[in-house]
């Protein structure tokens, strides 16, 4: 598979959209936050405490949202961010001359906007740092810090027309027990509990802007967020670069000892490298099966039994038990209430 077809078949788990969901919740009367969910099948509430969301789902659910509350933001910040925001953002940082350049104009724009945080840009002697510092004592809206450094991250990554690489992400509130989304969103280590939320590059990386023309800014806002949230990341923590091993392997073949061999190290040495990342060559295995399968039932009519055998599962009762432990539902309700 493309690291394309990677980032369709990605998931991360409900919990990491809660509070978004809570916030667009706050902003929308609720029929029209249950129709926002509806369209784009995203479930809320404790029904959804087990399942999983699709990166598409995600992009689905901002494009809708953004329009119909008029906040591009959809209630993640204090102050609504008013339609058109991102197209003059766009256009500040799209005559920047340097990555460099375009951050300091990013940071500006949202100093502008934002009466709860600002941002503050450091350049140490290798590495620029992008700070977001609270301006009062609210606990930080998780879903909203990631999103706003993902922006930066985006943002920079069109100008330059690559990905541009991190050195580390930070993030002031603690660990989530959802941490390992994270990984999905940023090609690099993230950590929790810091003083303030951060991103840092590494001024080596930070070169000069390519010229974006009018038609790049254009479906670039079409795109929104999909362009900027999903960059196609180059750099990968160890256990996205074992999910690329296993999207590219059998089932039957697809075990520790090859990714090790793969990635140039011993079956110890990654073992201890996932354990880094909080977590396993099994779980990580389990997880591709997981999100392969889901986007089959949503895109498809395969019979769950086909589904089963080509995710690896030696009967469709073993398929049905490791699915409702992923997702807390049947492959056959899940198919029924989650859709394309």
């Amino acid at each position: 598979m493309t690291r394309d077809l990677d980032a369709q078949l990605s998931t991360v788990s409900s919990a990491f959209v809660q509070d978004w969901l809570l916030a667009l919740q706050a902003l929308c009367g609720s029929d029209q936050f249950s129709s926002l969910l509806a369209r784009s099948g995203i479930a809320h509430g404790e029904k959804a405490q087990l399942g999983r969301v699709t990166l598409e789902q995600i992009v689905r659910l901002y494009q809708l949202a953004a329009v119909e509350t008029g906040d591009e933001m959809m209630g993640l910040w204090s102050r609504p961010i008013r339609p058109r925001a991102l197209q003059h953002l766009l256009t500040s940082v799209r005559e920047s001359t340097s990555l460099s350049s375009a951050l300091y104009r990013f940071s500006t724009f949202w100093n502008l906007l934002l009466d709860d945080h600002r941002f503050e840009l450091v350049d140490a002697k290798d590495t620029t740092v992008l700070r977001l510092i609270a301006q009062s004592d609210s606990p930080p809206q998780r879903f909203g810090h990631m999103l706003i450094l993902k922006l930066a991250h985006g943002i920079l990554s069109w100008l330059a027309r690559r990905e541009v690489a991190l050195e580390s992400i930070a993030f002031e509130f603690e660990r989530p027990a959802f941490e390992e989304d994270y990984a999905v969103i940023f090609p690099a280590p993230v950590t929790f509990g810091a003083r303030a939320t951060s991103i840092h590059f590494a001024n080596a990386t930070l070169g000069p802007v390519n010229t974006r023309s009018t038609d790049d800014l254009d479906r670039f806002l079409e795109n929104a967020p999909r362009d900027w949230v999903f960059t196609r990341s180059q750099e990968h923590t160890q256990s996205l670069r074992v999910r690329a091993y296993l999207n590219q392997s059998s089932w039957e073949k697809a075990h520790l000892a090859g990714a090790a061999k793969a990635l140039n190290m011993t079956p110890r040495t990654l073992i201890r490298k996932l354990e880094t990342d909080g977590t396993s060559f099994q779980a990580i295995k389990d997880g591709l099966r997981r999100d392969i399968a889901i986007r089959r039932l949503q895109i498809g009519d395969a019979s769950i039994e086909a589904i089963a055998q080509d995710v690896g599962f030696a009967s469709a009762a073993s398929f049905h038990k490791a699915f409702r432990r992923w997702t807390g539902a049947t492959p056959s309700s899940y198919r029924r209430r989650h859709p394309l």
